[in-house]
């Protein structure tokens, strides 16, 4: 089978364009989250949240410029929080909702172009459950 030894950077290499810091919702981001990038842009994180997140169903989500971008998104310099950013920014592309229903794989991919859609949809579900299982062990 020629896709027996699919790697995560066969279905996904960042362009760095930023499509996936821009909208969609907001990036929730976790008490370690918060903890991480309040040390690393030198602040409290009760401050960090109350100047740079928003709410969405009662939990944090890093806010939005009027551009729709991350508030840490800059053109020149991409990600202003790039060692620190959070978890759910790190897991991008390869997360659990693909897992759900496989077509989001395609669906996102209109969004992202580092986004590979030329394997099948199996492969790539294998490969992001590798990845959800790796992560999951390395937590233990």
């Amino acid at each position: 089978m020629p896709f027996k030894s699919v790697q995560p950077e066969d279905l996904f290499e960042c362009q760095k364009c930023g499509d996936c810091c821009k909208g969609f919702g907001g990036t929730y981001v976790t008490q370690a989250d918060i903890e991480n990038i309040a040390q690393f842009i030198g602040t409290r994180p009760d401050t960090f949240v109350r100047d740079f997140c928003q709410l969405s169903g009662g939990l944090p989500v890093l806010a939005q410029k009027k551009d729709q971008f991350c508030v840490f998104w800059d053109d020149e310099k991409l990600c202003t929080i790039h060692p620190v950013k959070p978890r759910m920014c790190k897991a991008w592309p390869f997360i659990e909702s693909v897992m759900i229903d496989p077509a989001n794989w395609e669906i996102m991919s209109g969004a992202c172009p580092g986004i590979r859609t030329d394997y099948p949809l199996k492969v790539v579900q294998k490969c992001i459950k590798k990845i959800l299982s790796d992560n999951r062990q390395a937590k233990e």
